[in-house]
C-alpha cells in the first residue's frame, strides 16, 4: 500500500513543484480551467440559490396547502383564452360547497383588488387588498405581529376591520401605534386591529404592501369585482404532507361533479399546489440552466486542451529524463502514470482554485445584488472532480506518447 502511495505521491510532488517553479506559466495554463469552474460552480450557485429562494417565498402557499382557482398554471395564451371562455370565477357557494365537503380539512377563501389607502395625511396607492375568512391567518403564510386578526363575528357581521402589513404600518403610522386607528380604503374607513409580521421582498417586490379585510367586508362594498376579477381562490389545508394528493384528488372531484364535467373532459378549474409552481419554474428555468452549464463545459473542454499541449511540451523537454528512467527499469506503465497523475494534479490545482474564485465571486453577487446564491458542497466536489477528469483525458496522449518512448532513442536526445 504504502508503495503504491509513492507511486502516485512522487508524480504529484513532481507536478506541485513545476507549477510552483513557472508560477506565470501555469496560471496561463490553468487559466481555462479556473475560468470554467468558476463559471460552472457560480452559474450551479445562481440555479441552486434561485429553486431555494423560489420554493421558499414564491412557491410557499403555507404548511400543507393549496388552491382551487378559476384558472390551472397555464404557460400559453390560447391555453389562458380556452379557460377564461370555459372556466367560471369561484364564488362564495363553491366556498361553502368545499368546506361541506373537504371536512375535517381547514378550508378558507381570499379575493384580490387594488385601491389606495389613506390616514394619518398619508397615503399609499395600489395597496393589495385581501378580502379573506378568518382562517385564512391559519392557512397562509402571512403571521400576526402585534394586535390580531379578525374574528369570525366580524367576518358574520361585514364588519370594517382591517389587518395590515408593515408598509402601511410604517408609512401611515411611523411614530404611532396602528392599532385601534382609522384607515380609509378607496375612501371606506376602517378600523386596524392588527399588524403583519414583515415577509420582505420577493425579487425586489414588497410582499407587505396589503390590507386584510373581512371576505364578506369586501363583497359587500365592492362586489364581486369586474371583468379582470378572477374570483375566489379556495385555499385548502391538509394535516401531513401524505395526505395532499388525497386531498387535491378530493377537491377534484367534488368541483368536477359541481360543474357537470365529463369523464373525458378537461377541468374547468385550477388546483394548484407549490409543487406545481415549482415544477413550471424548473420546466422554464431548467433548461435555460442546462444550456448555461453545457456552454460553461466548452471551457473545461479548451482548458484541458490547453494542459494537453502543456504535457506534450513537457514530454519532448523530459525526454532524456524519460530514457533514463527506461534505463534503470521503469516500465511503460509506470512512465504513462507518471505523466497522467501530473496532469491530473495540475488540472486539479487549476479546479481549486476556480473554486476558491467562484466563493469569491458568489459572495459577492450575493453581498451587492438581490439575486440568491447558494454554492452547494455538491457543486465544488463535483468541479474538482471534473477538473480532475479532464486532466487525466487530455493527458493520456501525452502520457502514452512518453511511455512508449524508445529508452535508446530517449537517451541520445539533446538536453
Amino acid at each position: 500500500m504504502a508503495n503504491r502511495l509513492s507511486f502516485v505521491r512522487e508524480p504529484a510532488g513532481i507536478a506541485l513543484d513545476n507549477l510552483w517553479a513557472h508560477k506565470l506559466r501555469s496560471f496561463l495554463t490553468l487559466l481555462g480551467v479556473i475560468i470554467a469552474v468558476t463559471a460552472l460552480i457560480g452559474v450551479i450557485s445562481a440555479v441552486n440559490g434561485l429553486n431555494s429562494y423560489v420554493a421558499e417565498k414564491v412557491a410557499n402557499f403555507g404548511v400543507n396547502v393549496f388552491y382551487v382557482t378559476r384558472f390551472p398554471i397555464i404557460t400559453n395564451v390560447k391555453a389562458y383564452y380556452e379557460a377564461r371562455r370555459h372556466n367560471r370565477k369561484l364564488t362564495l357557494e363553491d366556498y361553502d360547497y368545499l368546506k361541506e365537503g373537504m371536512v375535517p380539512r381547514t378550508v378558507g377563501a381570499q379575493d384580490w383588488r387594488r385601491y389606495s389607502v389613506r390616514g394619518n395625511g398619508q397615503s399609499m396607492d395600489q395597496v393589495d387588498i385581501r378580502g379573506a375568512t378568518p382562517n385564512i391567518i391559519d392557512i397562509s403564510t402571512d403571521k400576526v405581529g402585534t394586535g390580531r386578526f379578525f374574528t369570525e363575528g366580524e367576518y358574520e357581521r361585514r364588519a370594517n376591520v382591517a389587518f395590515i402589513g408593515t408598509d402601511l404600518a410604517d408609512r401611515i403610522f411611523p411614530v404611532q401605534d396602528p392599532l385601534g386607528k382609522t384607515v380609509t380604503v378607496d375612501g371606506v374607513p376602517f378600523t386596524v386591529v392588527g399588524v403583519a409580521q414583515k415577509v420582505g421582498t420577493v425579487f425586489g417586490q414588497s410582499q407587505d404592501n396589503f390590507v386584510y379585510v373581512p371576505l364578506t367586508t369586501l363583497r359587500k362594498i365592492w362586489g364581486e369585482g369586474g371583468s379582470d376579477d378572477d374570483g375566489l381562490w379556495v385555499a385548502i389545508q391538509t394535516g401531513t404532507p401524505g395526505e395532499m394528493e388525497q386531498a387535491k384528488d378530493q377537491a377534484r372531484a367534488l368541483m368536477r361533479a359541481r360543474e357537470h364535467v365529463g369523464y373525458k373532459d378537461p377541468d374547468r378549474f385550477g388546483v394548484i399546489s407549490s409543487e406545481s409552481v415549482t415544477s413550471l419554474w424548473n420546466d422554464i428555468f431548467g433548461g435555460l440552466a442546462n444550456a448555461s452549464i453545457g456552454i460553461v463545459s466548452v471551457f473545461l473542454v479548451i482548458g484541458g486542451i490547453v494542459i494537453m499541449n502543456i504535457m506534450l511540451a513537457s514530454v519532448t523537454e523530459r525526454t532524456r529524463e524519460i530514457g533514463v528512467r527506461k534505463a534503470i527499469g521503469a516500465r511503460r506503465r509506470d512512465i504513462l502514470m507518471q505523466f497522467l497523475v501530473e496532469s491530473a494534479v495540475m488540472s486539479a490545482v487549476g479546479g481549486l482554485t476556480g473554486v476558491l474564485s467562484a466563493g469569491v465571486v458568489t459572495n459577492l453577487v450575493a453581498l451587492v445584488t438581490p439575486m440568491p446564491m447558494r454554492m452547494p458542497l455538491g457543486a465544488v466536489i463535483f468541479s474538482v472532480a471534473v477538473s480532475s477528469v479532464i486532466g487525466i483525458f487530455f493527458g493520456l496522449w501525452p502520457a502514452v506518447k512518453a511511455s512508449r518512448l524508445d529508452p535508446v532513442v530517449a537517451l541520445r536526445a539533446e538536453l
